[in-house]
């Protein structure tokens, strides 16, 4: 019995290990446009045989920050066949039940990507998209990606057709709340926090946009993209020292 505890403790670290490797390794992937590595992981991730529902969930997230990487970078082919792949991942975990809310919010951000890859389907698909987040959040108010969602939702929707980048700030700053306590070393906390800088540029809200900026860069100082490339424009443009 003993003997049988003390396996069942050393198999359970070993996955907790195995995971928390992971996260860093996305993590940091993340922090260095390091994707080579992250596509790597993404796909031996995907190999493992009899992965359980949180693992699948895991791997979902880890494939969406790349299939959102390959639209922003133009690589199509490659961005649709990992949301093929991660659509049916999506299918089954909504047939075994599992984190129900949590699912519609990755089936908004699809729906998103589906978009991305071809604009004539926004008149169908957009309103299935934002009906998928205003469920994700209805199901579960603490569900800080159904909250994403709703913000991309209307930053990316022209103001012609009820777009508003100041209702995108508010959903956004909820989901801010919601993850801040648990953000550090989690790549979807530093995007997040992009995000609203961006989004605070771009409705003149100069000083919020600076505050936000500083904080990914305290938070995560080796972030190449912010440290490099983002802030630096921004602080010229805006004749910041």
């Amino acid at each position: 019995m003993i003997r049988q505890l003390f396996l069942l403790i050393f198999i359970t670290l070993c996955i907790t290990l195995v995971t928390a490797g992971e996260k860093e390794t996305i993590y940091q992937a993340y922090l260095t446009n390091d994707m080579a590595s992250w596509k790597t992981t993404i796909d031996a991730m995907h190999a493992e045989a009899g992965k359980d529902n949180e693992r699948e969930l895991e791997l979902l997230n880890y494939e969406y920050g790349y299939i959102g990487w390959c639209i922003g970078n133009k690589r199509k082919s490659e961005a649709k066949r990992y949301l093929e792949r991660s659509l049916e991942r999506i299918e089954r975990l909504k047939q075994a039940n599992h984190r129900l809310p949590l699912l519609q919010a990755y089936e908004s951000a699809y729906l998103g990507f589906q978009i991305g890859l071809a604009n004539l389907k926004a008149p169908r698909l957009g309103p299935k998209s934002l009906d998928a987040a205003k469920e994700s959040v209805a199901g579960d108010d603490r569900n800080a990606l159904g909250y994403i969602q709703l913000g991309n939702i209307d930053y990316f929707m022209p103001p012609l057709f009820g777009g508003s980048k100041e209702r995108a700030i508010e959903h956004y700053l909820r989901a801010e709340r919601l993850m801040a306590a648990n953000g550090r070393g989690d790549w979807n906390y530093l995007a997040l926090l992009v995000q609203i800088a961006s989004a605070y540029e771009e409705t003149g809200n100069i000083d919020m946009a600076d505050s936000f900026y500083r904080k990914v860069l305290s938070l995560a100082p080796g972030f190449t993209w912010v440290r490099d490339e983002l802030y630096p424009a921004f602080t010229k443009k805006h004749d910041i020292k």
